[in-house]
């Protein structure tokens, strides 16, 4: 974890509610002067806890709006089956987010499509891709919450945890 303090906690915060806030409007924010608040977005970025800016695009906006969650069990627990199936599924843009799970699931894919048709494109697909024991399918009714914010330790837990090390 990397050691940082309630000024980066609070720049986090506005560059997860809007990167494309200029330095100026963030170090008026979190009460710092332009170029220290430059130097710690900077030191934030080369320790990789700022991994990237990106814009957030509204799928529904370009005809997307079906999600729809994909339960994949096998029964090859071995690292070439493994590899190629991530390599498949890296190669089918729909599927946005892919996790490796415990428990009675072993994948979980996060599909966005345009309507039913074109998920079955996509699950056909996916069947090429590796031998797979089972795929079950759920699709999203209504988005409830979204966000693409990581949860921050608030001011007091950071000291908390500043108090534990020391």
């Amino acid at each position: 974890m990397v050691d940082f303090d309630f000024i980066d906690l609070r720049i986090l915060d506005a560059l997860q509610r809007d990167a494309s806030q200029s330095v100026e409007q963030i170090a008026q924010a979190v009460g710092l002067s332009q170029n220290p608040c430059w130097r710690r977005i900077k030191r934030l970025e080369s320790e990789g806890v700022i991994a990237r800016r990106v814009a957030i695009v509204d799928p529904a906006k370009l005809g997307v709006g079906v999600t729809v969650f994909v339960s994949v069990r096998t029964n090859q627990h071995n690292d070439e089956w493994l590899e190629g199936f991530t390599r498949g599924v890296n190669d089918i843009p729909e599927i946005v987010e892919f996790y490796r799970m415990s428990g009675e699931v072993d994948y979980l894919l996060k599909i966005l499509v345009r309507d039913i048709a074109e998920y079955d494109r996509v699950y056909k697909r996916l069947i090429r891709v590796a031998e797979l024991y089972d795929v079950s399918s759920s699709f999203s009714m209504e988005q409830l919450k979204h966000s693409t914010a990581i949860p921050l330790p608030s001011e007091e837990e950071l000291a908390s945890r500043k108090r534990q090390r020391s």
